[in-house]
């Protein structure tokens, strides 16, 4: 990705992201997956990890929640995102654009930082970016397409690296990787994934109790995730 992650005049980035910023300069797909992403091939997609601040509650991140009626990751959480257009000019417009067409999202309250390590779903041959932005101006949003989206929240750092609210889940395909359990919300997979990489990376994480694993009921066909795994699944690509 081509974006300086230096802020735009007036929309300074927070110190609070410094850390991250630094290690994401030398972050490696090793960092996210074990899972090696081909280097041609797979569909075009990208997701948008959308960190802002809330005065009462600090650092948190935007997801969405699937619709319990979607034939594929229903229910599930998930970072604003889907498959490439082509008139995209790249993973961050497609990032942005999804969420626009998700939650609302107006793109230019976004600074765009930087990109993550393209992580590859070998079960739909999705080629997934997650694209890191900083709400610098938050504004409300809500599903635009309530048959997809269910929900929309902003989950506290705080809270996401609370160690009563983390634990690992087990899918029925044996695959087991982390999971948040916040605010009604049981958020894992490729989702968990990426935020427990990037909340160890950022130096927020605590020790918590990786022994605590909780059976993830079937959920239609969904495989395994595999971000921050050794297994292969199918991301929140729609």
């Amino acid at each position: 990705m081509s974006h300086d992650p230096q802020p735009a005049a007036g929309r300074a980035v927070p110190t609070w992201l410094d850390p991250l910023l630094v290690r994401l300069g030398t972050a490696r797909l090793e960092d996210f997956t074990q899972v090696p992403t081909p280097a041609t091939g797979g569909r075009e997609s990208a997701v948008l990890v959308l960190l802002g601040e809330d005065a009462d509650t600090g650092p948190d991140v935007l997801v969405l929640q699937r619709a319990a009626t979607l034939r594929n990751h229903a229910g599930q959480p998930a970072f604003p995102g889907g498959a490439a257009d082509p008139e995209d000019a790249d993973a961050a417009a497609t990032a942005l654009r999804e969420a626009n067409e998700e939650v609302g999202l107006d793109a230019a309250s976004v600074t765009l930082l930087t990109e993550l390590p393209k992580l590859w779903i070998p079960v739909s041959d999705f080629v997934v970016t997650p694209v890191l932005g900083w709400w610098h101006a938050p504004h409300p949003v809500h599903p635009r397409e309530p048959a997809e989206v269910a929900h929309v929240a902003r989950l506290p750092v705080a809270e996401l690296v609370d160690p009563d609210n983390r634990l690992r889940v087990r899918h029925p395909s044996g695959w087991v990787g982390p999971a948040f359990s916040v605010r009604g919300m049981l958020v894992w997979g490729f989702t968990a994934g990426v935020l427990s990489a990037l909340l160890d990376m950022g130096g927020w994480s605590r020790p918590w109790p990786r022994s605590r694993v909780i059976e993830l009921p079937p959920i239609g066909a969904t495989p395994a995730p595999s971000a921050g795994t050794d297994a292969a699944d199918e991301s929140a690509m729609r």
